[in-house]
């Protein structure tokens, strides 16, 4: 495995075409942390930079020199401090990127799908907010947030009318937040894709096995969790199908209160005997 030779850290961004949320997120990150990281972008079936891509970056003066579409195999044999994958089909065509020290998998709606004028400065505020939360979490001493969030892009926020499958009720869904173990659930899940019983566990300081499958098949119930399961494994990741305003409050939650979850995300880091997922590949 190759290591880059840099003194920074090293960041994957990871989708299906790298035509516009993985080039977006290269370009957010570079403009927030570029004396810390790295970056870079590619796509498991690259298609081109996307033009509303580079419309969105320019008009709130981000730069756009220099972006082209690149294949994962460019980095073959590559390893890096992260990847981050930023669709489903990029997570599920490889669950563990075998070049990632530490891999991360963040669900964005692609922009070309959605229905919202505004959909590619949209799916640019929702990548600051969250790399603003990467940062927090995985950089120490933290980062003064970028002002480019609150100053240019929040007035674009607007909400889409894309399709779900998954109908909600409001009640049950708040009933949900109102357990530490649930809470911190689902923000974790939100932050790192996809975590099993015994990630939980070791995240939460939790020896009860069964307390926290009880707690999971109530989020599963609600259909706010959905599981997969390899070997003897179940993982857990946010449901794909919920409506925007579920997934949102679920982001924002864990975006504007980090420190909550701080503590739980550097015990899950040190945890010994994480399972691998390497072998989980499709």
């Amino acid at each position: 495995m190759t290591t880059l030779n840099s003194p920074k850290k090293t960041l994957l961004f990871l989708c299906t075409g790298n035509s516009a949320r993985s080039q977006m997120a290269e370009v957010l990150l570079r403009s927030k942390a570029e004396k810390l990281f790295d970056v870079y972008s590619a796509g498991t079936h690259p298609e081109g930079v996307d033009e509303r891509t580079l419309t969105a970056l320019t008009k709130y003066g981000l730069p756009t020199t220099n972006l082209t579409s690149k294949s994962i195999d460019t980095f073959s044999g590559v390893s890096f401090d992260y990847v981050i994958t930023l669709c489903d089909n990029a997570s599920n065509e490889c669950r563990s990127h075998p070049g990632a020290k530490k891999q991360l998998a963040w669900d964005f709606p692609d922009p070309k799908k959605m229905t919202d004028l505004d959909a590619f400065a949209v799916t640019l505020h929702y990548l600051d907010k969250r790399l603003a939360l990467f940062l927090a979490l995985e950089v120490k001493p933290n980062l003064n947030e970028s002002q480019f969030t609150k100053d240019t892009v929040t007035e674009a926020l607007a909400t889409t009318d894309e399709e779900h499958s998954v109908n909600i009720d409001p009640v049950s869904f708040y009933k949900c937040l109102t357990d530490d173990i649930r809470l911190k659930t689902l923000m974790l899940t939100n932050y790192h894709g996809e975590l099993c019983v015994c990630e939980l566990m070791a995240a939460l300081s939790e020896e009860s096995q069964p307390k926290v499958s009880r707690n999971l098949a109530v989020l599963k119930k609600a259909q706010l969790l959905t599981g997969r399961k390899h070997g003897q494994w179940i993982f857990y990741r946010i449901n794909p199908a919920l409506p925007l305003w579920v997934k949102n409050v679920i982001a924002q939650t864990t975006e504007n209160n980090v420190s909550l979850i701080q503590a739980s995300n550097t015990q899950l880091s040190v945890m010994c005997n994480r399972p691998n997922k390497v072998s989980f590949c499709d």
